[in-house]
C-alpha cells in the first residue's frame, strides 16, 4: 500500500468516526461524501489485476451507498456511483455473460444477464438522479423519451461525465435485457444523450464517447446512420485522442465491425496485436488494456463460432 494510499485511508476512517459525533455530523458526512468521490477510481485503473479490482470495488460502492441517504444531492457521489456500478458491472458480470453466451452456457447466460441489467440500471438511476439535481426535472424527461432533445438542450460541459455513464449504464442495461421491450424501447434516450456529449466535449475521457459509437453504429447500417465508416472514423479518433494507448477500440472494431461483415482475417490480426501490446507501457490504462486483451483471447478462442 502507497503511503497516499495509506493517508487516504486513515482520513476517511477520522471522517467515519467524525460522523458519529452529534456536532459535526453534517459537515463530517459532507466530506466524506467528498472523499469518497474525489478520484478514487485511479487506483484501480492502473492495477494489473482483475480479479482483485473485482473483489475491491463492491466494498466501496457499498460504503458510497451508506452516505448517500446522509447527502442524496450529493452530484460527485452519484456520479462515482453510477461510474462506478458501470465499470464494474461491464468489467465483471457483463463479460461473464458475454463468455457465458460464447461457451454456449445457456442457463448461466440467462441468470448473467439478468445480473447486468439489473446492475446497470441501478447504476443508471443514481446518474439520472445526479443529472436531475444539476437540473430539475431531467431525470422525468429524459425517461419520457419524448421530452429528451428539449431536455438534454440544458445539458452543459461539466454534465458530460454523469450524461457519458448515464447513457452507458442504460445502453447496456438494454443489451442485457433485450427481452424486455419496454426498455427497449428507450434506446434513443441513451443514444442522444451520448450524442450531446459528443457534441460538448468530444474529447471527454481520451475518446471514450467515440468509443462508444464505435460498438453502436456496427449495429446500424449505413442508411440509419452507422455503418462500418462511420465505425471507422469513431474508432479512428478515439485512437488519436487516448494518443493509441488504449486497447479497448480495437476490440471493439474487431468485435463490432468484423464479425459483422465476417472478415476474419483482419478480425484475427487485430486481435492478435492485441495480445502483443504491452499493457505495462500505458500505467494508467493498464487495468482496461488487461480486460481488453482478455476479451481478444476470449474471441479468438470462440472465432468458429462467430465466422461461417
Amino acid at each position: 500500500m502507497t503511503g497516499a494510499h495509506s493517508k487516504r485511508i486513515a482520513s476517511l476512517a477520522a471522517l467515519l468516526a467524525a460522523s458519529s459525533l452529534g456536532g459535526c455530523k453534517t459537515v463530517a458526512v459532507r466530506s466524506l461524501a467528498d472523499a469518497l468521490s474525489s478520484g478514487g477510481g485511479d487506483a484501480y485503473a492502473s492495477d494489473d489485476d482483475p480479479d482483485l479490482v473485482r473483489a475491491a470495488i463492491p466494498f466501496g460502492l457499498k460504503t458510497m451507498e451508506g452516505v448517500l441517504p446522509q447527502e442524496p444531492r450529493h452530484v460527485g457521489l452519484l456520479t462515482s456511483l453510477v461510474s462506478g456500478f458501470t465499470s464494474y458491472s461491464y468489467a465483471f458480470v457483463a463479460a461473464d455473460a458475454d463468455l457465458a453466451d460464447l461457451d454456449g452456457r445457456v442457463a448461466d447466460a440467462r441468470q448473467l444477464h439478468l445480473r447486468a441489467k439489473k446492475l446497470f440500471l441501478r447504476a443508471r438511476a443514481y446518474g439520472l438522479r445526479g443529472l436531475d439535481v444539476r437540473h430539475a426535472g431531467m431525470d422525468e424527461a429524459l425517461r419520457g423519451v419524448k421530452d429528451v432533445p428539449e431536455a438534454l438542450a440544458a445539458a452543459t460541459k461539466q454534465d458530460v461525465p454523469l450524461l457519458y455513464w448515464t447513457a452507458s449504464a442504460w445502453a447496456l442495461a438494454i443489451a442485457h435485457g433485450k427481452d424486455d421491450m419496454q426498455l427497449v424501447a428507450e434506446l434513443p434516450a441513451p443514444v442522444a444523450m451520448m450524442e450531446r456529449a459528443l457534441a460538448l466535449d468530444e474529447a471527454w475521457g481520451a475518446g471514450a464517447l467515440h468509443e462508444f459509437f464505435v460498438t453502436y453504429d456496427a449495429t446500424r447500417s449505413a442508411p440509419q446512420g452507422g455503418g462500418p465508416e462511420r465505425a471507422r472514423a469513431h474508432m479512428e479518433r478515439a485512437l488519436q485522442l487516448c494518443l493509441n494507448q488504449k486497447l479497448g477500440p480495437h476490440v471493439a472494431w474487431a468485435e463490432g465491425v468484423l464479425v459483422q461483415t465476417q472478415n476474419r482475417p483482419e478480425f484475427t490480426r487485430v486481435l492478435e496485436d492485441v495480445l502483443r501490446a504491452d499493457p505495462e507501457a500505458w500505467p494508467k490504462y493498464r487495468l482496461a488494456n488487461v480486460l481488453a486483451q482478455r476479451r481478444a483471447r476470449e474471441l479468438l478462442a470462440h472465432a468458429d463460432d462467430l465466422f461461417l
